[in-house]
């Protein structure tokens, strides 16, 4: 139940009228939901305030405007970001006459200079929120703008202006904006910033634009990080591969690397640079970012990449007479490819505020239009290195084959022996390729979700109840789990040591549950299980959460459905485009859902949602110590995190 509904016993709380309706300004929003805007109020997010600041002093750099970033964290937990750059304007704005653009930029959701494309030809901060929302989320906050050879200042306090726009006299030898900022504890708790996740912050952006030097210094010695440095990295992309290959051998004695304007090219603004290589030393990786914004969950750049390569390798291999070139595929392309892609394009499309994946369709054809010949040529130029690459893959996908003919076998053994659990509902593809396995909640649900599966790819196993809690039970314990026993034998792997990733059953382990308390301890429980004893298929992304609706809206023949009270109300306050009156249904679990609800939700990839469980790159000790905290043998860690969290709780559901 919502925090509000509580209310109901109150009587006061009975006069609802037009008074009890709150209406939001300025940046009260990004206060009142900081989640919303940038992803919650974790150490995490707390971090991306100084990347939003960051991004804005690399857009005036890309734009050619700016040669010089000074990143500086101070020992009271401030950061100052501070760039030579055009400034940001401080006269009157044309549409707020009393007040400077400085003061609307800093106060003002979706108000900045990138929305035309006249101040930015790419930029990587788009929605207009970035800055500003560092405003609303900080006790305090001063900006100093040198322009005209003259200097100006105005402070702010959580989004609010503490005074006018200040003229500090003449400064002939000096340009640029500087921010200064503390994030506030009343939106943070306890979470600080740590000097080495800036350092590493600081330097790829270095790295990403080789005409800037990132200047470093920290207040804070944490023992591991220094205290001042200065990035400057005229090799771009191919001297961050280099750093992060560490010396380890690899097919080809230097990497695929270059880079292409689209203007010339293609015509339109933008470019692309990237670096390749392979290695047997290590895991593939690939490292994407647009318009210097990291995008961990890939996009449009980094299929126009892979298409890139795949294409180019597989017409290599047919031109050195190698049949076999045209079996791989780009799983074999990235178990050994160690790749960074960097793309520039105008107004970029991206999934959320925080951007982790990039949604501009154009991006895959411009990479891939650019890509292409560069590497077409790289390959007919180093014949030895082109050899070695083609050899490695080839046998990788010969790797890849045999291991599916064995899962296949397997499969069909373990169906004819009746080796997995009773209760499991197996799909008939013969190949993990394209398959996903969902774990639900109880039989009920089991049982929509039977007829609403396409039987060909999708597979169910039904769990009863809420599974062991593996943090701090005993090896004997888990083993004795039946629970645990069936989810190991349907996914054909095994536990810690034992698991094998290239024994899994399925591309994709789906956690089901009802969006409720008991659905969400549930995943909790099925989450830690997964981190702590098959890590390697959260690490290769196989692992997701399914997201059922809450609600359904009919009205006349429309229907749509919500995830929360939120995405319901947004609804009912535009409409459906039907006719009559809204019908509001509320699901109280996925067993009462029919099977058309739960297929169209749910499970059918076309028209579903889906979340995918990662684990922060730049922060893995953090993840296991919140897990730990969280699901551990310890309540008082738990309480403690309750305490110190329990401000920032927006509904309760008692």
């Amino acid at each position: 139940m919502p925090a509000d509904d509580l209310l109901s016993s109150n009587p006061g709380a009975d006069a609802y009228d037009a008074s009890a309706i709150e209406v939001l300004e300025g940046l009260e929003p990004v206060r009142k939901r900081p989640g919303m805007y940038i992803g919650g109020t974790d150490e995490r997010a707390l971090h991306h305030l100084v990347a939003e600041v960051l991004d804005n002093a690399m857009d005036e750099a890309v734009a050619g405007h700016a040669s010089r970033i000074e990143v500086e964290l101070h020992a009271d937990g401030s950061v100052t970001v501070r760039d030579n750059g055009r400034g940001i304007p401080v006269d009157p704005h044309p549409k707020f006459p009393d007040k400077s653009a400085l003061e609307v930029i800093l106060c003002t959701l979706h108000a900045g200079g990138k929305f035309s494309g006249k101040a930015y030809q790419t930029s990587g901060g788009l929605h207009g929120v970035g800055v500003s929302v560092v405003n609303a989320l900080s006790d305090r906050l001063r900006v100093e703008v040198a322009r005209g050879r003259e200097l100006f200042a105005q402070e702010f306090s959580r989004g609010l202006p503490l005074g006018p726009v200040q003229a500090l006299g003449p400064v002939p030898n000096r340009r640029g904006t500087t921010v200064t900022f503390h994030p506030d504890a009343e939106i943070f708790g306890h979470h600080r910033l740590k000097p080495a996740r800036l350092f590493r912050m600081a330097r790829s952006k270095a790295y990403l634009f080789s005409g800037v030097e990132i200047r470093w210094r920290s207040e804070i010695d944490d023992g591991q990080t220094p205290l001042e440095a200065r990035f400057h990295f005229p090799g771009g992309l191919a001297d961050y591969l280099a750093e992060q290959l560490d010396g380890a051998s690899t097919y080809s004695e230097r990497p695929f690397a270059g880079r292409v304007d689209f203007e010339e090219r293609f015509g339109t603004p933008g470019r692309v640079e990237w670096a390749i290589n392979w290695t047997p030393s290590r895991d593939g990786f690939i490292h994407s970012y647009c318009n210097t914004i990291p995008t961990p969950e890939g996009g449009t750049h980094e299929q126009g990449f892979w298409a890139a390569i795949l294409k180019g390798i597989r017409a290599y291999g047919e031109l050195a007479g190698n049949r076999k070139a045209a079996q791989i595929t780009r799983e074999d392309l990235v178990s050994g490819g160690c790749a960074l892609v960097s793309c520039f394009i105008r107004e970029p499309e991206f999934v959320g505020q925080t951007k982790d994946r990039l949604a501009t369709a154009e991006a895959a054809k411009l990479v891939e239009g650019a890509v292409r010949d560069h590497f077409d040529h790289w390959l007919t130029a180093d014949p030895k290195s082109a050899g070695a690459i083609l050899d490695f893959l080839v046998l990788r996908a010969e790797e890849r084959m045999r291991r599916r003919a064995e899962k296949e076998t397997a499969r069909k053994s373990a169906t004819r022996k009746l080796r997995l659990p009773g209760k499991l509902v197996d799909c008939t593809a013969n190949s993990r390729e394209g398959t996903e396995i969902f774990i639900v909640e109880g039989d009920s649900a089991g049982g929509s979700a039977k007829m609403a599966r396409d039987r060909r790819t999708q597979a169910l196993l039904p769990l009863r109840g809420k599974i062991l809690n593996v943090l701090g039970a005993a090896s004997s314990k888990l083993g004795q789990n039946q629970e645990i026993a069936d989810l190991c034998q349907a996914l054909g792997v095994g536990m810690g040591t034992k698991f094998n990733i290239d024994d899994l059953r399925y591309e994709k382990v789906i956690i089901m549950t009802d969006a409720d308390v008991d659905g969400a301890h549930i995943a909790s429980l099925l989450m830690t299980f997964f981190f702590t004893q098959m890590r390697p298929l959260i690490d290769r992304g196989h692992l997701y959460l399914a997201c059922p609706p809450l609600f359904r809206l009919t009205q006349g023949a429309k229907r749509v459905y919500a995830l929360d009270e939120a995405e319901r109300d947004a609804w009912l306050a535009r409409g459906l485009g039907g006719k009559g009156k809204i019908e509001v249904s509320r699901f109280k679990g996925l067993g009462e859902m029919d099977a058309k609800d739960l297929k169209e939700t749910t499970m059918d990839p076309s028209s579903r949602r889906l979340i995918r469980v990662t684990i922060d790159e730049d922060a893995p000790g953090e993840t296991s110590d919140l897990v730990e905290r969280l699901m551990g043998k310890k309540p008082e860690l738990r309480f403690q995190y309750i305490q110190e969290n329990a401000r920032f709780v927006e509904e309760l559901d008692v």
